[in-house]
Formats: C-alpha cells, structure tokens, sequence
C-alpha cells in the first residue's frame, strides 16, 4: 500500500502566481501556466491512491486546464484595441469578439446552466450576430466570471458527481458530467486557437 501524501506535497497542479484577471472577485483566476506534469508526478511513486485523492488530482487538473485556456486567450486578446476585437479580417468566418461571446455562451449553458444551475438562458445564434455588441473590457469580463464560474463548479464536484447522467440540447456525445467538462474544455481551447490566428492576420492588416 503507498503511503498517505502530506498536506505539503499534495500533487496539486498550480499554474498561479494569483494574480486577479479584471472583473474576476476574490483571488480571480491562475494565469500563469506551468506543466501539467505536476499533476501526477506525486502519485507516480504509489502503487494506490484513494477515490478522495483521484477525485482531488481530476478536479486539479480540470480547473487548472480551464484557468490556463483564459490565460492563453487572454496573452492574444489583452493587446487588442476594441475596433481590432470586432472587426473581421476575412469576410467570412468570425471576429475575436464573437469568438469570446461564443464562448462565454458555451460555459454558461453546458456547464453553468446544465451542472450548476445557474439559471442560464442561451442565444447561441446572438453570440455570432449580435448588432450591437458590448465593448471589448465588457465581453472580457463576462468570459472571465464564466470561467471562474466553471472553475468553481468543477472544485465542488465530488468523486460521485463525475459520473452523474448529463443531457444538453447540442450535444448527444457527453453522457456524464465528467465528459462534458471535457468536451467543453477542448472546445474552448480550438476556439483560443481561432483567436491566435485571428489576432496574427489582425496584425497584419
């Protein structure tokens, strides 16, 4: 049997320095990554651990994934002025702005109105087309509470709520909670991808 691991060198992935994202209360959300290999490198050396210390390293490491999705997006965004955010570069396809809508929309339904019920009511087609969309500082801010919101949501989960039945309109894949964190969690960072060629060609024009 492994023995226990102590409060101080619990595999806890940390990614922070803290420092606070704009909008977000409290001590906001991490924003510098590290590797994720600090997840588990402290349960390498245990042939067990118990469900209470899976549960810990899965939640860790979701939260912290999140955390590090906006700050990548943030790097791209932050040096953006609000005109470049808006505008489109191609006439098809999306500006960064509705990207970040987008976004926002996507955690607050599947995870904040479907996990946390939050209340969330979605216009996903409005994400795309809004006429009249907010300024740049306002969508920021919306996207980071969303995130703070998952984060909090995911660091309340406990061992048994991963496996908990999940259904949303849109998505026929995710069957349980533990999956739709996921998939969102991957959708989010293709998006983030978007935005850094986008932000590049902006640079550009």
């Amino acid at each position: 049997m492994g023995t226990a691991v102590s409060s101080a060198s619990k595999p806890i992935l940390d990614f922070s320095t803290r420092k606070a994202i704009v909008g977000v209360p409290g001590d906001g959300i991490n924003l510098a990554p590290r590797g994720f290999t600090q997840v588990t490198s402290g349960l390498r050396a245990k042939r067990s651990f118990s469900m209470a210390e899976a549960n810990e390293t899965v939640g860790a490491g979701l939260a912290a994934y999140y955390e590090y999705v906006a700050s990548h997006l943030h790097k791209w965004v932050d040096p953006l002025s609000n005109e470049q955010f808006w505008r489109k570069p191609y006439p098809y396809g999306n500006s960064v702005g509705h990207l970040v809508l987008h976004l926002t929309g996507n955690l607050n339904y599947y995870i904040g109105a479907r996990v946390a019920e939050t209340g969330y009511v979605r216009d996903r087609d409005r994400e795309f087309t809004d006429p009249q969309p907010p300024p740049k500082e306002e969508a920021l801010r919306a996207f980071d509470r969303t995130i703070a919101m998952v984060v909090a949501t995911i660091r309340k989960q406990g061992a048994a709520d991963w496996g908990k039945p999940y259904t949303a309109e849109r998505e026929p894949e995710a069957a349980d909670r533990f999956q739709i964190f996921v998939r969102c969690a991957g959708h989010a960072y293709h998006h983030v991808g978007q935005i850094v060629y986008l932000t590049r060609e902006l640079a550009r024009t």
